[in-house]
């Protein structure tokens, strides 16, 4: 549900989209000299590197600040899959010291390079056990979880007369012919998703039946999330500027809520929907980089990331799920954002064999 979900978590956060700014850094000043756990100088700055949709309120970074020494500095590298591989040809020498925003889709690939150096953040025993794909060495926190799913323009089938989608099966049906938008899964973590639920839905042995059947019904793929949601997606507040004519977009089960807090004046029912039956989980985490030049500063922010004050900060900044049991969801966030109670999901480690191959299939049938 981040990006923004996208993975988000993804891979959501509507924030930049809707004309709310983010931060790039809070308070405090740098000094210079060697940094980490070593002697010297160490540096009060601390670069958090993550993709495009990573936001949080002031006052809680400078919280940590406060609470810490340490200013963040937010480093946004595009969506996902991009800030991904921009680490990875950065190994050793990275942007920043911790990296946020690869999920469960990427993890392996993360984690195959050796990005990560491992870290058991504090608190960790009060984060939900199933988010901790990599528990036995914790070279990466769980910080978040959304699904991710299609979105539906409720004003366009209404005014049609048509029922929105609700599944998988129902967006090949000749009704929605040329209505859905997606991201491209090459680069795009919740277009990534998107494809993982059709490989869980359709199976090992359907799911490019199902994407040559998707391709023949006019689905539309761009490069990344905000390309789709807020340029393409005629439901969205960025899309109605930009005259978007998709009336279906590969989003999160959390987006509702973004176009109902940053509408004003607020309506009482959200102008988007979500096809609950179309939906992917999401587990989105952060990594203290290899290399990094504050590893100390490093470490004290993902301690923070999975306190309480910073999971209960991100359900109306990022649009996505605590991973911390004890913390509660905003009313709106429930009130708008939709329940999915059976998400697709597949394995970890079927991930990792297949997901090359996947994408390269996927883009061989629907992209060439």
């Amino acid at each position: 549900m981040s990006t923004k979900h996208a993975r988000r978590t993804a891979a959501l956060a509507l924030v930049a989209a809707l004309g709310v700014s983010t931060l790039a850094a809070c308070g405090g000043s740098d000094s210079t000299g060697s940094s980490g756990d070593g002697g010297g100088t160490k540096s009060k700055t601390v670069t958090l590197v993550s993709h495009d949709s990573f936001n949080a309120s002031p006052a809680v970074l400078k919280a940590f600040t406060k609470e810490t020494g340490y200013t963040v500095k937010v480093l946004k590298s595009g969506d996902a899959g991009e800030a991904l591989n921009k680490e990875i040809l950065t190994k050793g020498s990275p942007q920043g010291d911790v990296f946020f925003g690869v999920d469960n889709t990427l993890l392996s690939r993360a984690l195959d390079n050796g990005l990560f150096t491992p870290y058991k953040a504090k608190g960790l025993d009060r984060v939900a056990a199933d988010t901790q794909l990599d528990a036995a060495k914790n070279r990466v926190t769980p910080i978040d979880t959304g699904d991710i799913c299609v979105n539906y323009d409720k004003k366009y089938f209404a005014d049609k007369k048509l029922a929105p989608p609700q599944t998988f099966d129902d967006l090949i049906k000749p009704q929605y012919k040329n209505l859905l938008v997606t991201e491209n899964v090459a680069t795009s973590s919740p277009g990534l998703g998107f494809l993982l639920g059709t490989v869980a839905h359709a199976g090992d042995s359907g799911w490019q039946d199902y994407w040559k059947k998707l391709k023949a019904n006019g689905v539309q793929v761009v490069d990344s999330w905000e390309q789709a949601y807020n340029e393409s997606f005629s439901g969205s507040a960025g899309g109605k500027k930009a005259n978007g004519d998709r009336p279906l977009v590969v989003s999160y089960a959390s987006s509702p809520p973004a176009e109902v807090l940053y509408s004003e004046p607020q309506p009482k029912v959200a102008p988007t929907g979500v096809a609950t039956g179309t939906c992917f989980r999401q587990i989105e985490f952060a990594g203290l980089l290899g290399g990094a030049k504050n590893e100390a500063g490093g470490k004290a922010l993902l301690d923070f990331l999975i306190s309480g004050r910073f999971q209960a900060d991100m359900p109306l900044n990022m649009f996505v799920n605590p991973v911390v049991k004890a913390v509660p969801l905003p009313p709106l966030f429930t009130e708008f954002g939709a329940t999915v109670d059976q998400p697709e999901t597949v394995a970890p480690d079927k991930i990792a064999a297949n997901r090359e191959q996947w994408i390269q299939t996927w883009t061989s049938l629907v992209v060439k």
